[in-house]
């Protein structure tokens, strides 16, 4: 059987798809072939696939760089229904658990293994790889990597060491939000060799967009979700205590509304996170801790409560809409009072001169898109070029 004929029965046989989406065939030849590479393909557009494919077909284990164990936990969970072995090491872990999966990966059994960039930060954690075939590295939300990212964190940067450890090693960098000089700054701090960028588009056709006021903000929230109070929806907002405020207040108008914030106990979050998956709550009031990690199809609409810091967190979260492609809405609430907020939080932040500018210059660009009166998606699509 040829690679392309192998690519296809794997794609049926053990992901039940019958038809490769958008780049996805073009990525997994190209890293089947050793190459590194730059994904940059919006959620819910299949950037898994794209290493967990490969992972399957290639001698040895793939090694997956995730920044959160929820994250990881539910990708491990989804391989294993699926039939493939697959885990997770993290500060979860215990004793028994780790030794079976040391294991499995002595066994030639394992065949993608979740670690976050902490835990590949320690020389004893590089030097126990090394002793494993490592077949390919796929770097999740890599736009971490850059301070130009919406997410920067320092522990990535010291990702570039994967490269030293395994220079033949093909990897491959996945984000589903950067703009021009963010992927230029993630293919040199990654320290990736002649690696090619694939980028998919970057338009949600299935998404209406609109951006408004924020005058009266729940009682437009109430009008907007009366005629369709049985739907699925987040609804984002810019602190713990209004996640609670907003539940509270939507609740006491007739709607099935709850909170998520990273201020409850990891059993709540869990619990909570768990009723929405299951259609057993329909809105989630939440911060932005609330949504990696989600692979709910059926969610209708993401209210943006406050405005986001960037364009970037903005697009990633409006994504968790429609992931089925049937018709979904997007609406954001803007207000100078937000964008003061937001520009203090940069102002008293421990950051560099250089990272607080950046971030200057992506708060001014969010405002700008909020206040636009010509087409957002245009807006977006110029964004990320």
């Amino acid at each position: 059987m040829d690679l392309s004929a192998q690519l296809k029965h794997t794609l049926s046989s053990v992901f039940g798809y019958s038809e490769f989406r958008d780049k996805q065939e073009q990525i997994i030849n190209h890293v089947m072939a050793g190459n590194d590479c730059l994904v940059i393909m919006p959620t819910g557009g299949g950037k898994s696939m794209c290493y967990q494919l490969p992972a399957l077909l290639k001698e040895g284990i793939t090694l997956v760089v995730s920044p959160l164990i929820a994250l990881m936990n539910d990708q491990v969970r989804a391989l294993q229904l699926m039939g493939i072995d697959a885990a997770a090491l993290h500060s979860n872990v215990g004793r028994n658990e780790f030794d079976d999966i040391v294991r499995r990966m002595q066994d030639g059994k394992l065949k993608l293994l979740y670690a976050s960039p902490e835990r590949l930060a320690l020389p004893k954690f590089q030097e126990f790889l090394n002793t494993f075939k490592i077949s390919l590295i796929a770097i999740d939300e890599a736009h971490c990597v850059s301070i130009w990212g919406n997410d920067f964190r320092p522990e990535y940067v010291k990702l570039s060491v994967l490269k030293k450890i395994f220079p033949t090693t093909p990897t491959i960098a996945l984000t589903a939000t950067a703009d021009e000089t963010t992927q230029g700054d993630i293919i040199k701090q990654l320290e990736l060799i002649n690696a090619e960028k694939f980028l998919s588009s970057f338009e949600r056709k299935n998404i209406a967009i609109e951006a408004r006021s924020g005058l009266k903000r729940i009682e437009q929230i109430e009008l907007f979700l009366r005629p369709n109070k049985e739907q699925s929806g987040i609804i984002y907002c810019l602190s713990k205590k209004s996640t609670e405020d907003v539940a509270q207040k939507l609740r006491s108008r007739g709607f099935d509304a709850t909170h998520y914030h990273a201020g409850m106990d990891s059993s709540n979050r869990d619990e909570t996170q768990r009723r929405f998956q299951n259609d057993e709550v329909k809105i989630i009031c939440a911060t932005i801790a609330f949504g990696m990690g989600i692979d709910k199809p059926n969610i209708r609409f993401v209210i943006h409560y406050n405005m986001p810091k960037n364009i970037e967190g903005y697009y990633q979260e409006i994504g968790r809409a429609g992931r089925d492609g049937d018709e979904s809405k997007a609406l954001l609430f803007y207000s100078w009072g937000d964008y003061i907020n937001l520009k203090k939080f940069i102002d008293e932040s421990n950051a560099s001169k250089e990272f607080k500018t950046v971030q200057y210059s992506k708060l001014d660009r969010m405002w700008e898109y909020a206040n636009a009166h010509n087409c957002r998606s245009n807006f977006i699509l110029n964004y990320f070029g």
